[in-house]
C-alpha cells in the first residue's frame, strides 16, 4: 500500500515557468489551540479497505431508507427514491450486521431510528413487492417500475396521488424506537459497554411529506417535530442512558430555518413559536424538555446536512464556484451565490458551522455539532479533491464534532487522496495533527492553510491547498514552535493523480519558503526539535565500566528539563550514577535531570555520569525534553 500511495522525490519539482508570488502564510502554535475531533473523518459508506486505510472514525447507518426500517423484519421502504417499494434487507445490510461490522473494525456507528410514525410491514423478498402506489389501486400513473410494473411513482399528470399507508406500513411510535435500541443493546451492550454510541432521530423529517408522502403527506410542523423528537429521545435514553442522541438531521437550508408548513422562510408556524426559526426552536424545545425532566440531556448533537447549492459540473466556472462555496461553512463575508443568496431567499452569510454554534450557545449550551451528510462533488477530479481537503481543514479549525460524507470517493479517486492527506499521507498511517492551532493566509481564496500539532510526537502539520491554476511561492512563518532545520513535504496534484509525492524543504529562522504547485494539496510536517544524547566510555575493565553522557539542547530556546533513555545490550547494570536521577528496570534505563542541571540554554549541553557492571557498550540513546 505504501508503494502505491507515496513516491519519493528529494529534488525541487521542475516547473515550466517561474512560480508566481503567493500570499504570505502564518502559523502560531501557541494561539487558537483546541482539539480536533476524530469524528470529522466519518463516512456514510464506501470501500471497506479504503475506510480501514484512513482509519475511518465514524460510520452512519441512515438516509431515506432508514426512516421506515423495521428491525423486526429487516424491511424498509424506498419512498420516492424508487417507487415506494418495500425491500427486505439482505444479511449484509441489516442494521445488526452493519453495526457488528463497524464495531469489529473499531468504527463508531451512528444508527438512525424511525420517527415518522410508520415502518415497513412484512413484504416478499423478491418481485412483486408491496408498494405505496400499486397499479391494482391506481392503474393510471405517470410511470411504473420497469422491473415491477405494479409499483408506480404516485403521480398522475404531475400531481401527487393520495396513498394508503397500510399498503406498505404499520404504525410505529416512540416505543418502537425504544424497542429497537433495547434490541441493539441486547446484541452489543450499551454505549458504555462498547455498543452503539449514537442514535439519530430519523432522517430529513421536513421532507417526509415528499420522500415518504405515501404514509406522511402532511407537512411537518414545529410541534410534530418537537413532540416526536423529545419522545423518541426519551425512549432512546431509557433503553440506553449512556448513548448519545443526534438530530434533527435536516436536509438543507429550508429545513435549517423553516418547518414544512412554513416552506422556506418565516411564516405562521414560526410566529406561533416565538418567531424563532426551526433550528433555534428545536434546540430550545430540547432544552425545555431537559429542564422539565431534572436537567437530563436528551439531545447530544445538533445535526444538519449541508450540500452546496451548485451544479455537479467540472467546467472552469463550476470548478471555481465549488472552491469558493466552501466559505459558506464559516466566512462572515461570503454571501451565497446560489438561490439562497440575494437572488433567492436573500439569506445573510450562512457561516454554517459558526451559526450552529451560536444558536447552541443561545438555546441549548453544551450540545455538540454534526453534519451527517455533505458533499462538494467532483471527487473523481482534482477540483473535488481540493474542495474536500479544504472542507476537512475547515471542520477541524472550526471545531465541528462529527461529520460523515455522503457519496464516498472510490479508492483511486482524487477525492480519496484528500482524505489520505489528513489520514495516511505517507502510506504508513501517519496523520494530520489532532490539536488545531492558528493558521492564516493573506488570501485564503488562493492558498488556504490549516495547521495542527500532533500529540503523539509534538510535530507541527501544516496543510496548504493551492486553489489556483498557477504555481505559487509563498513564505510561511511559524511562531511558538521549535522545529528542526528540515520539514517533510507531501504533495498531491495533477502531476501524478495516483500518488502523494514526498520531498524535503528547509526551515530557517522559523520560516519556510516553498512553492505550491497549481491545483495541489501540500502537507508540511515539521518535527519538533528537542535534545540529543551521546555516551562516552571513560574506563572499561571488562567486568565494569564508567561513562559520561552528554545531553545537548537542539532547540532555539532553553530546556527546562530532560529525559534520556536506553536499553543495555548484554545485561549491564548501573551500580552508581551522579548528576542524574536514574532508574533501571531490566535492561531498560531512564535517566532524568537532577534539577540543578535541568535547565540547558539554546545549543548548550550538560553531562551526567554512571558506573555499570559488565563490559562497556554503545547503546542507542533517546532524549526528550520534559
Amino acid at each position: 500500500m505504501a508503494a502505491s500511495l507515496i513516491a519519493a522525490s528529494f529534488t525541487a519539482q521542475a516547473t515550466a515557468s517561474p512560480a508566481a508570488a503567493g500570499p504570505e502564510l502564518a502559523v502560531d502554535v501557541s494561539a487558537a489551540r483546541h482539539a480536533i475531533s476524530p469524528g470529522i473523518y466519518g463516512l456514510n459508506g464506501g470501500d471497506p479497505a479504503f475506510n480501514a486505510e484512513i482509519g475511518q472514525s465514524v460510520a452512519r447507518w441512515g438516509g431515506n431508507a432508514s426512516s421506515r426500517y423495521n428491525f423486526k423484519n429487516h424491511t424498509y421502504n424506498t419512498g420516492s427514491d424508487w417507487f415506494f417499494e418495500n425491500i427486505v434487507a439482505d444479511e449484509q445490510h441489516t442494521v445488526e450486521s452493519v453495526v457488528k461490522s463497524n464495531l469489529d473494525r473499531g468504527i463508531k456507528p451512528v444508527v438512525t431510528v424511525p420517527m415518522s410514525g410508520w415502518v415497513a410491514k412484512d413484504s416478499p423478498s423478491s418481485h412483486p413487492f408491496a408498494c405505496g402506489f400499486p397499479a391494482t389501486r391506481y392503474p393510471r400513473q405517470d410511470s411504473f417500475d420497469q422491473w415491477d410494473p405494479n409499483c408506480g411513482n404516485g403521480k398522475l399528470d404531475g400531481t401527487n396521488l393520495s396513498g394508503v399507508p397500510t399498503d406498505t406500513s404499520i404504525r410505529a411510535d416512540a416505543a418502537f424506537a425504544g424497542e429497537m435500541v433495547a434490541h441493539l443493546v441486547s446484541r452489543f451492550g450499551t454505549a458504555a459497554q462498547g455498543g452503539v454510541p449514537i442514535y439519530e432521530l430519523d432522517n430529513e423529517p421536513v421532507l417526509w411529506s415528499s420522500t415518504h408522502r405515501d404514509v406522511h403527506p402532511e407537512p411537518v410542523t414545529y410541534d410534530e417535530l418537537g413532540g416526536k423528537g423529545t419522545a423518541t429521545a426519551a425512549a432512546i435514553k431509557a433503553a440506553d442512558p449512556s448513548a448519545a442522541v443526534l438530530g434533527p438531521s435536516g436536509w438543507g437550508y429550508c429545513e435549517w430555518v423553516a418547518s414544512g408548513l412554513d416552506g422556506c422562510g418565516p411564516g405562521a408556524d414560526a410566529a406561533a413559536h416565538g418567531g424563532l426559526n426551526l433550528s433555534q426552536w428545536y434546540l430550545k424545545n430540547m432544552k425545555d424538555y431537559s429542564d422539565a425532566h431534572g436537567g437530563k440531556r436528551y439531545l447530544d448533537y445538533f445535526d444538519q446536512h449541508f450540500y452546496p447549492q451548485i451544479s455537479g459540473g467540472k467546467d472552469p466556472e463550476s470548478n471555481e464556484l465549488r472552491l469558493r462555496s466552501v466559505r459558506s461553512l464559516w466566512d462572515p463575508t461570503y454571501v451565497e451565490e446560489s438561490w439562497i443568496g440575494p437572488g433567492g431567499v436573500n439569506a445573510p452569510p450562512l457561516q454554517f458551522i459558526r451559526t450552529m454554534k451560536s444558536w447552541i450557545a443561545q438555546h441549548y449550551p453544551g450540545t455538540k455539532t454534526a453534519i451527517t451528510e455533505y458533499s462538494w462533488g467532483a471527487l473523481d477530479d482534482i477540483n473535488g479533491a481540493l474542495a474536500q481537503a479544504d472542507v476537512l481543514g475547515i471542520f477541524g479549525r472550526e471545531g465541528l464534532d462529527l461529520a460523515t460524507m455522503w457519496g464516498e470517493p472510490k479508492p483511486a479517486d482524487p477525492g480519496a487522496y484528500a482524505f489520505r492527506m489528513y489520514r495516511n499521507y505517507d502510506g504508513a498511517g501517519s496523520r494530520f495533527g489532532d490539536v488545531s492551532v492558528s493558521a492564516t493566509s493573506a488570501d485564503q481564496g488562493r492558498l488556504s492553510v490549516y495547521a495542527a500539532q500532533r500529540s503523539s510526537d509534538d510535530a507541527l502539520t501544516v496543510m496548504v491547498v493551492n486553489k489556483t491554476g498557477e504555481d505559487l511561492t509563498s513564505p510561511l512563518s511559524v511562531a511558538g514552535f521549535d522545529g528542526t532545520a528540515t520539514a517533510q513535504r507531501f504533495t498531491y496534484g495533477p502531476a501524478d493523480l495516483s500518488a502523494i509525492v514526498r520531498s524535503d524543504v528547509a526551515v530557517s529562522g522559523g520560516r519556510v519558503d516553498a512553492t505550491y504547485p497549481a491545483n495541489s494539496i501540500t502537507l508540511l510536517v515539521l518535527p519538533r526539535a528537542g535534545c540529543s544524547a551521546s555516551l562516552h566510555v571513560n574506563g572499561d575493565w571488562g567486568t565494569g565500566h564508567v561513562a559520561t553522557v552528554t545531553v545537548t539542547n537542539d532547540r532555539r530556546t532553553a530546556l527546562a528539563g530532560w529525559r534520556v533513555g536506553w536499553t543495555w545490550p548484554a545485561g549491564q547494570q548501573v551500580t552508581r550514577s551522579w548528576g542524574t536521577s536514574l532508574k533501571q528496570d531490566g535492561a531498560r534505563v531512564v535517566a532524568t535531570d537532577a534539577g540543578w542541571n535541568g535547565s540547558v540554554g539554546a545549543g548548550g549541553s550538560t553531562t551526567f555520569g554512571l558506573q555499570a557492571s559488565g563490559a562497556a557498550a554503545a547503546p542507542a540513546l533517546s532524549c526528550s525534553p520534559i
